[in-house]
């Protein structure tokens, strides 16, 4: 049964005589910053020699030192760079500053699940990670609510490192939504396989196969761009907030007769076993293996792919009509810009 902890559950006194260092300034890091600091927590963050996020997180009123110092300084260290980044950082700037009885955190369970870092035994390693995107992490924080955060421990040498990643969650404003605790590895399972067959892989692709299946049988490439993506926020809505049964009462009873009887065929057998096939390549390392290559290697496919799928039709559409729809991105940041880099 899943254990669920919420304020009154929280030992705040955990984590107010801790000195925390994020490492990494991009989405997750200036909420994570920001929100500890404003609760009360000792924070710096550590930044890598030249990078853009200097002056912004100096901006925002936080300390800011290298890499090397914020993990000397600190006795919790939290990583919030890219996946592929932080085993040679871990090595170079973190593992040399570790002390007995200090705690090094992540907010995905990649590096630690893979082996890519490995800390000593008289090390805590726990995870924090806020399911939900950095801006709003930190915007229902200064709106007085919160994002549910996950939490897990690898070593608990102290005893305290359970404590410590709920008042860490709770600093987040995490505990004000719920704080659901699970492992590395099955965060870090769920977390890929989600992003690849659903959320990132699964939908750009079916809405990018949808889209041509139409505009190849001489339809108009606009009209097709409202059904198979436009439209697509409005269903995703309706489930974010009712479920999959709300959606179908919400949508009329020709939608629903059509998405019972015709989904399944779309996703049938075949695209199950597809599935399968990539949780298997997460489970065995293989895509851990795989992308840490690529990373490394200069990213010529990645880049490719990339590229490839900014030339698809669908964007040349899309980016027309979303001109002509300017109340869609009013008075929001685009995500480019709110990342900010990664330190």
């Amino acid at each position: 049964m899943v254990n669920i902890y919420y304020e009154n559950d929280v030992n705040r006194s955990a984590i107010s005589d801790r000195k925390v260092a994020i490492l990494g300034y991009g989405s997750q890091g200036h909420a994570h910053a920001l929100n500890l600091k404003e609760s009360g927590v000792d924070v710096c963050v550590g930044l890598r020699e030249g990078s853009g996020s200097i002056s912004k997180a100096e901006e925002a009123g936080l300390v800011v030192r290298s890499i090397s110092e914020a993990s000397d300084w600190a006795d919790v260290i939290m990583l919030l760079l890219p996946d592929t980044d932080q085993a040679a950082i871990y090595e170079e700037h973190i593992a040399p500053n570790l002390k007995a009885g200090d705690a090094i955190a992540f907010a995905h369970g990649f590096n630690i699940r893979f082996d890519l870092i490995t800390p000593p035994d008289d090390v805590d390693v726990i995870m924090i990670a806020p399911k939900g995107p950095g801006h709003l992490v930190r915007r229902t924080y200064v709106e007085g609510g919160g994002v549910p955060c996950l939490i897990a421990v690898e070593q608990n040498p102290t005893g305290a490192a359970k404590d410590l990643a709920m008042a860490y969650a709770d600093g987040l404003g995490g505990a004000r939504a719920g704080i659901i605790e699970t492992t590395f590895t099955e965060e870090c399972e769920t977390d890929l396989f989600g992003e690849q067959v659903v959320l990132c892989g699964g939908v750009t692709e079916l809405v990018r196969s949808a889209f041509d299946t139409l505009v190849d049988a001489g339809y108009q490439p606009e009209i097709c761009y409202f059904e198979c993506l436009h439209e697509l926020k409005l269903i995703v809505d309706l489930m974010y907030e009712q479920g999959i049964g709300g959606m179908r009462y919400s949508v009329s009873d020709t939608a629903e007769y059509g998405d019972l009887t015709r989904g399944p065929r779309v996703v049938d057998d075949h695209v199950r076993e597809t599935m399968k096939q990539v949780l298997d390549e997460i489970q065995s390392g293989a895509f851990a293996e795989e992308w840490v290559a690529e990373a490394h290697s200069g990213r010529e496919n990645f880049y490719a792919l990339e590229e490839k799928g900014r030339q698809h039709r669908i964007e040349q559409v899309g980016s027309k009509l979303r001109d002509m729809m300017p109340w869609i991105s009013a008075g929001k940041v685009s995500v480019q810009d709110a990342s900010g880099g990664q330190g």
